[in-house]
Order: C-alpha cells, then sequence, then structure tokens
C-alpha cells in the first residue's frame, strides 16, 4: 500500500512510518514539524525508496489538497496533533485548531480525492486516537468501544470531537474509515515532555523527578512498537466504520513506574545513592484523570492481534535506548517547554 501518514515525524506516528516501510509499504509522512517532530525519529527509514517527506500543515487544504493528487495514496492514516494534556491547560486554542479544524481539513480533502478518484472499495481513512476521550475509571472497570464519551481536558475533548467529525463523514458521506483509541504508549523517541522521558532524563541530571499528586493516577501502558504493528494491523484487517481499542494489558500507578525506572537507573547508571531519592511530589494538575484501563478484546478476538511487550521488558528497552542514544535527546533540551512543569491552569 502507500499510505498517507500525517504526523509521521512525531513520537507514535513515526514508529507507524518506521514499521510500515520495514512491512513493504510506501510512507508519504505529512508533518508541519512542530516543536515535538523531529527528523531524527525517521533517519533509519529516510533513504528508502519507498519514503517521502512532505512538510506541510494539516490546516492548509491547498498543501493537503495537493498532497493527495501528486501523491495519490490508498489509505491515510491520521496520527498528527496536539497531545500534551498539560499543554492544553495553559493553552487550549492550539489544541482545538489543529485537532478540530485539522481533522476537518483532511477529512475534506480526503473525501475529495476519494470521489475524484471514483470512490475506490479499498480506500481507508485511519483515525488515531486515545482512551482519554472516555473520560477516568475508579478503581475497576475498564474502556470498551461503547464506554460513553466523557472527555476532562481540553487535548481529550478536542480528540473526541476529532473522532465525531470523522464517524460523521463516514455516515454523511460514505467516507470508508477505522477509529483507534490507545492507551499511554511509551518507549524510544519518545519527546521529554511526558511522564516516562522527563523521569529518565532528570534522573540521570541529578534534577527532582516530578511526580503529581501522590502517584496514585493507573495508566495502561503500551510499548510504541506495538502500538504501530497494531494500527497497521487494523488498517488493512479492521471492519469498515468500526472502532478498536488498543491497550498494552499493563496497568500500574505513576508512581510504580517512576520507581521502576530509578531501580532500572540504579542498575544501569548507578550513583552514588538511589535514583529514587529524587523523586519529588508536586501539586497534581487540574482535571486529573485517576484512572484509565483498556479492554482490549475486540482487537484480539476479532483481528488477532495483543501486545507482545510486557511492562517490564519494555521499561527496560526504554532505558537502554535513552542511554544509548544520548545525542538523540540532548538535541531537543532547548526546546519550549522541555524540563519545565507545565499545566497549573
Amino acid at each position: 500500500m502507500k499510505i498517507l501518514v500525517t504526523g509521521g515525524a512525531g513520537f507514535i506516528g513515526s514508529a507507524v512510518v518506521r514499521q510500515a516501510i520495514r512491512d513493504g509499504h510506501e510512507v508519504v509522512n505529512l508533518d508541519a514539524l512542530t516543536y515535538a517532530a523531529c527528523l531524527d525519529n525517521v533517519a533509519p527509514v529516510a533513504d528508502a525508496a519507498g519514503y517521502v517527506l512532505e512538510k506541510a500543515d494539516i490546516r492548509d487544504a491547498a498543501e493537503v489538497r495537493r498532497i493527495f493528487a501528486e501523491h495519490k495514496p490508498d489509505a491515510v492514516m491520521h496520527l498528527a496533533a496536539e497531545s500534551h494534556v498539560d499543554r492544553s491547560i495553559d493553552g487550549p486554542k492550539e489544541f482545538l485548531d489543529t485537532n478540530i479544524l485539522g481533522t476537518f481539513t483532511l477529512l475534506q480533502e480526503a473525501l475529495a480525492y476519494w470521489d475524484g478518484a471514483g470512490r475506490p472499495s479499498g480506500f481507508r481513512f485511519h483515525h488515531i486516537s486515545t482512551d482519554e476521550v472516555y473520560g477516568t475509571l475508579g478503581e475497576t472497570g475498564q474502556f470498551t468501544e461503547e464506554t460513553p464519551y466523557a472527555p476532562n481536558s481540553p487535548y481529550s475533548a478536542s480528540k473526541a470531537a476529532s473522532d465525531h467529525l470523522v464517524r460523521a463523514w463516514g455516515e454523511t458521506y460514505g467516507l470508508p474509515f477505522v477509529l483507534t483509541n490507545c492507551s499511554n504508549n511509551y518507549g524510544p523517541y519518545h519527546f521529554p515532555e511526558k511522564l516516562i522521558p522527563v523521569v529518565i532524563l532528570n534522573a540521570l541530571a541529578g534534577r527532582d523527578i516530578p511526580v503529581y499528586g501522590k502517584g496514585e493516577n493507573v495508566r495502561d501502558w503500551l510499548y510504541v512498537e506495538d502500538h504501530a504493528d497494531a494500527l497497521l494491523t487494523v488498517l488493512q484487517k479492521g471492519e469498515n466504520a468500526r472502532t478498536y481499542n488498543i491497550g498494552g494489558e499493563n496497568e500500574a500507578r505513576n508512581i510504580d513506574i517512576v520507581t521502576m525506572i530509578c531501580s532500572l537507573l540504579d542498575e544501569m547508571r548507578p550513583k552514588d545513592k538511589p535514583h529514587a531519592e529524587q523523586i519529588t511530589y508536586v501539586k497534581d494538575r487540574p482535571g486529573h484523570d485517576l484512572r484509565y484501563a483498556i479492554d482490549p478484546e475486540r482487537i484480539r478476538t476479532e483481528l488477532g492481534w495483543r501486545p507482545s511487550v510486557t511492562l517490564e521488558q519494555g521499561l527496560r528497552k526504554t532505558v537502554e535506548w535513552y542511554l544509548e542514544n544520548e545525542d538523540w535527546w540532548r538535541a531537543l533540551e532547548n526546546r519550549d517547554g522541555v524540563g519545565k512543569r507545565l499545566g497549573k491552569g
């Protein structure tokens, strides 16, 4: 297939690009190269015969139209988004502009392209979203594909809106689509503003390791390369107009993630005292969801997919990657917001 991947220089998008090229697909990477994007993320495949980079903004209809016309993709995988909850608390407008209006523009141009091509039956618009659209869980229960939407942050509200747009374009205009909602990703090339890379880099630098509240918020952790594999599986095998929840089957409290990383660093990069002594509890962010958990039965039973990497394996692989790729993260340290507390509201 020739796949148009939006946001392909970002964390999850680049994992999809790398995996798609390895699987023998052609990839057109449409990315605006904003603060969280990094071309080093796709350097391993940048010289591949089937890879093309298009620097463009999904809100620019003329540019998106040109890219569709020039490259004639068989499918779209839409990952371009503003995705940091803390940033959405401080500046929600950019999230609405990119995640809602950008998705609208992309849908309009995809529909026009599909119509102009005679509505080929094999075309697919795959929208990649988050489990945060479902809101928060108590101590028990899991999100299913039928869970009502109840977003609690500007970020999750903007993603919920984009999900609804995709479904509406499918129902109203017939645009073929699949939709996926994933749990928290982690792994190589993770921009250092989210929990796991922040913990690793602050621990290495001897800085405080900030933990919101008491660290009791629970997430289902999904290794990013597992996620990329799942997304390509859904693109090729998923039923039209169907949603698939993708989870890592690895629930853990934030404080447990932090202490596991500290223990790994004690083993791999020991200092004169345990890294866990750098843990500092800070004021919780506004509207912090208590717990997310995915019920992955649909993707497991219908498509035969389940994660291959356990949390222990994935964290070890991730810490090793950051230790071995210091040049990658050093180059990002001066970018906006890296190493700063955001999301105070």
